[in-house]
């Protein structure tokens, strides 16, 4: 590989991206199941439709049937290519002002405009459950 070749996280066009969004049921028992949407144009797409389309997935798979029972109401980046990971296995903590996409002044801009990417990975959870986990972020076991 040479010094000018493309990132891997570059290459796709942003009309046909990969992203991977980490559903979260609970925090402090780290219940976390990955779904990977191979295809989505992040231009076309805002948070409020990418949230739906989690919903229909957790309603319609039966490998995610375990987080049904949750109602998801928030889309937060937890790691852009190429950046560094967060610490916390489960959320990342960091700038819920800018990192939270499904906030009202957000919530009908197309994930391109708001900094998401191809590899990019985001979380969808209960915003009720992420406050009290924040403030006590402790994990307990079984």
């Amino acid at each position: 590989m040479s010094e000018f070749d493309p990132l891997t996280s570059n290459t796709r066009p942003a009309t046909d991206a990969l992203i991977t969004v980490r559903i979260i049921k609970s925090f402090p028992y780290r219940n976390v199941k990955n779904y990977v949407i191979p295809k989505i144009n992040l231009k076309e797409t805002t948070p409020t439709q990418l949230l739906e389309q989690v919903k229909q997935a957790i309603n319609t798979q039966g490998s995610l049937r375990p987080y049904r029972n949750v109602e998801y109401d928030t889309i937060k980046v937890y790691y852009h290519p190429h950046e560094t990971k967060s610490m916390n296995l489960v959320i990342n903590f960091d700038d819920d002002d800018t990192k939270v996409l499904t906030s009202n002044d957000k919530k009908n801009t197309n994930l391109w405009d708001l900094g998401v990417t191809n590899e990019t990975e985001l979380s969808a959870f209960v915003w009720e459950d992420y406050q009290e986990y924040k403030k006590n972020p402790e994990d307990k076991w079984i």
